[in-house]
């Protein structure tokens, strides 16, 4: 990936500030309270730690979940974007050798493949230091309220970290021929 970042000019630049920073921190905020809230919604309080699905949501499991749920679905999103970009004539492809990029050369073609790749890149990366971390500072059970602000500020941060890689590799793509329009589909749809 170190490549592609180098080769960024600065519409490529503009491109990603604005979709992968900016737009992607206040949806990823967004998201990530409503969820929390929707979640904690018939809590009192939020536990550090619990049983997935029996006792309900807690701190830890929570984190794990969404260093896998974040990537998987911004892949989603930023990748139909910038492909109905690339197709549209809006932006020109982001042209890097995939052969000599190692990570760029692994993803996959597909975006549920690409997000499934993110996603749990991202969770074996990041999930067990932060696990470690957070039980570390063993602060015991939290409101409903701490439990969604902090959850929007971990995915604005989150999201900060792996969005723009995933953006810069959606850039590099050649728009798969199954994503042209055809009569009666929209372009860009999934």
């Amino acid at each position: 990936m170190g490549a592609a970042w180098r080769e960024l000019a600065a519409e490529h630049r503009r491109w990603v500030l604005v979709n992968a920073v900016l737009i992607a921190a206040l949806v990823n905020a967004v998201l990530n309270a409503l969820i929390a809230w929707g979640s904690a919604a018939n809590e009192d309080s939020i536990p550090l730690w619990a049983i997935p699905l029996v006792e309900g949501p807690s701190v830890v499991t929570d984190v794990v979940g969404t260093f896998f749920i974040l990537p998987f679905l911004t892949t989603l999103l930023i990748t139909t974007t910038a492909w109905h970009e690339l197709r549209t004539g809006k932006i020109a492809p982001l042209s890097v050798d995939r052969s000599s990029d190692r990570l760029l050369s692994r993803l996959p073609r597909t975006r549920v493949r690409r997000g499934a790749y993110f996603g749990l890149l991202s969770m074996l990366l990041f999930a067990p230091l932060a696990v470690v971390i957070v039980l570390a500072f063993d602060y015991g059970d939290i409101g409903v309220g701490e439990f969604v602000l902090f959850k929007a500020i971990f995915g604005v941060v989150l999201g900060l970290v792996v969005t723009p890689f995933i953006a810069v590799a959606a850039l590099t793509d050649e728009v798969p021929q199954a994503e042209m329009a055809r009569p009666g589909i929209e372009p860009g749809t999934p």
